[in-house]
């Protein structure tokens, strides 16, 4: 982290936002706890530099940059007369810094492989209330922010609701990083338009082409970035990579791997036993990026044809290819797919489905059954964004996108 000390304040230069300041010793403690480092080896957008190589920034950055724009919403609100408190400050501040903590390598490859039945957010919070624990308490307000727990309800809309920080800081950053100008957002003049009624966060009626441009670059991001067609194939074939190291790790084949990494292969967790048990929770907070990207380069070198194969075509690009389908294979498609496979690679039909799959990718970049997003008018009346929108599309965007592909190692 590069910091420098200035009038005892500390200070980060982020390349999206400027110089970022550390407000109190309690985030900088925070900020320096072992579970917030891990986040500068965990890359933001997971595999997506296969398709835009200049995607390698960390969730660790990103946190860092939503505690900065928490702290610029938070100052527009007491402006406008909502009366903030200094600990309800920090604690909102601490809270959007923790918030993607319980993020795994590669995020939902880990959620689909090696950790069964348990989301990055619950574990984000049990690590939460560690770092509480070792804290003596001090992180318990932000705690119940985090959870809806607290009184204000607004706080909790800034860290997650469907305009938030979060999303504000990762459609900048990430559009910085991947080259994609669609995803730029005006987000000093969102938060400049924001508002407090009865408890919720409003956008000002002024703001409602800044927001209307917000959920279209949304939609262009998920698309043509977090949804890539190249990313998904590459995510899909990791996660078979995983699956087949740990179907031979219960065959009790010894595999190159971390101490970590080497617990989650060869031991079965339950969601219980990781919200229960410390040491499985220190065990995951060892895993990042590089524990599974050096087992794969290794695992080139097994003697098992799948995972020697799907592992030298990870590590040099050769990755699977993604066909859009309008219906699901036949039984008898699937079987011919299966034994063309098992005859090139001289292994069973079973071994063989870890070729190819099919898979729907699906997102509604706005639902107003969630935490919608309101436009408040000078009559102080409000709207929800489709509505009070006059653009055609944006109301599209309200209906689920499905896409179906079929993802096949090419032979």
């Amino acid at each position: 982290m590069s910091s420098v000390v200035a009038n005892k304040r500390k200070i980060i230069n982020d390349p999206v936002f400027g110089f970022i300041s550390i407000p109190n010793d309690l985030v900088f403690d925070v900020l320096q706890h072992p579970y917030v480092q891990r986040l500068s080896r965990i890359r933001q957008l997971g595999l997506s530099n296969f398709v835009y190589p200049g995607a390698v920034h960390t969730r660790f950055l990103h946190s860092i940059g939503a505690m900065s724009l928490m702290q610029d919403a938070i100052a527009v609100l007491r402006q406008k007369g909502i009366e903030i408190s200094h600990a309800e400050s920090i604690a909102a501040q601490v809270a959007i810094l923790l918030h993607d903590v319980g993020h795994g390598p590669f995020s939902h490859v880990l959620e689909n492989t090696l950790v069964r039945g348990l989301s990055h957010e619950q574990v984000s919070l049990r690590m939460m209330q560690k770092i509480n624990e070792q804290m003596q308490d001090k992180l318990s307000l932000a705690i119940q922010i985090f959870t809806d727990e607290y009184s204000r309800h607004f706080l909790h809309q800034l860290i997650s609701s469907q305009l938030d920080v979060d999303r504000l800081d990762y459609l900048c950053r990430d559009s910085f990083f991947c080259g994609v100008s669609e995803g730029t957002v005006a987000s000093a003049r969102i938060l400049k338009m924001l508002n407090v009624l009865d408890d919720r966060l409003v956008v000002e009626s002024k703001g409602i082409y800044s927001i209307e441009k917000f959920l279209v670059a949304r939609r262009l991001m998920y698309w043509q970035v977090y949804l890539h067609k190249t990313s998904v194939a590459a995510e899909q074939q990791l996660i078979y990579i995983l699956r087949r190291a740990k179907d031979l790790a219960h065959k009790g084949q010894d595999l190159f791997a971390s101490d970590a990494l080497r617990f989650f292969l060869y031991e079965d967790v339950s969601a219980t036993d990781f919200l229960t048990d410390d040491s499985v929770l220190d065990k995951y907070a060892l895993l990042d990026d590089s524990d599974v990207l050096s087992a794969v380069k290794q695992w080139q070198n097994t003697g098992d044809v799948v995972l020697s194969t799907l592992s030298r075509g990870f590590t040099n690009r050769c990755l699977f290819k993604a066909r859009m389908s309008e219906s699901p294979l036949t039984e008898q498609e699937r079987k011919e797919l299966r034994e063309q496979y098992a005859r090139h690679f001289g292994i069973d039909e079973q071994q063989a489905c870890y070729f190819f799959d099919e898979y729907s990718v699906s997102k509604d970049t706005y639902s107003p059954r969630d935490d919608s997003i309101d436009i408040l008018f000078a009559d102080g009346t409000t709207k929800d964004i489709s509505q009070a929108s006059d653009m055609l599309n944006l109301r599209m965007l309200t209906r689920r996108a499905v896409k179906h592909y079929l993802f096949y190692y090419k032979i």
